[in-house]
């Protein structure tokens, strides 16, 4: 299933943090981290339990990690502020989709974390000027 959701950025500083983001910081990866807040507050609000975020390995990296009851969803996000090389969604590939399941089963053998199932989501999350950020959810994307 398919969703689409506007969604209102949420903003939460803890205290010192008004100053803005450290000079050092790409801001892709700026991009990035808000990308991945919008998607998790998403997903907590659709049901889900994020249990992790940014899990890396040798292979790579997960940015979310969530169950679904008993279904284990591995989340890739991507986040753009435009449409120009195409929708966010887009961005993942037949490979990043192989890699997110063997990521997804890397996971598992790490964590005390029981699953009947396994699922693998896509949220495409579009930053506009003129409007509250575009999230997309694909739920359950085959490599």
């Amino acid at each position: 299933m398919d969703t689409e959701h506007e969604t209102s950025p949420r903003t939460t500083a803890a205290a010192g943090e008004g100053d803005g983001p450290p000079p050092d910081r790409d801001p892709r990866r700026l991009l990035g981290d808000r990308g991945e807040d919008l998607a998790a507050q998403y997903l907590t609000e659709s049901g889900l339990e994020v249990v992790d975020r940014n899990w890396r390995c040798p292979q790579g990296e997960i940015d979310l990690v969530a169950l679904d009851g008993e279904c284990l969803v591995v989340c890739e996000v991507k986040t753009r502020t435009s449409t120009a090389f195409g929708d966010p969604v887009e961005g993942v590939t037949r490979v990043k989709l192989a890699r997110l399941r063997r990521l997804a089963l890397a996971w598992l053998t790490t964590h005390d974390v029981y699953a009947a199932d396994l699922r693998i989501d896509v949220v495409g999350i579009l930053i506009r000027p003129d409007g509250p950020p575009l999230l997309t959810h694909l739920r359950g994307v085959q490599s």
